[in-house]
């Protein structure tokens, strides 16, 4: 297990649209971590969680611009699942 597994699968997730759809219908971690062992990637849930979280704390160049102008609330972001 490593990083590169976990940048190797979402380098796959770009291209492999039934693969998406696949994590998507997942119930939970442990579900999503079994579609990806069954696509052959090792990916650990602390792996998984740290991406997660660090998506989560990147702004989008247009969210980024609206807070620094002051133009923007934190309740107008858009909150991942």
């Amino acid at each position: 297990m490593s990083e590169l597994q976990l940048s190797a699968l979402l380098a796959k997730l770009k291209d492999d649209v039934a693969l998406r759809e696949k994590l998507r219908g997942a119930a939970d971690l442990d579900a999503a971590l079994v579609v990806t062992k069954e696509a052959g990637f090792d990916v650990s849930k602390a792996e998984w969680i740290g991406y997660q979280a660090n998506r989560s704390l990147e702004l989008s160049d247009q969210a980024l611009e609206g807070v620094a102008g002051g133009t923007m609330s934190f309740d107008e972001f858009e909150c991942p699942r």
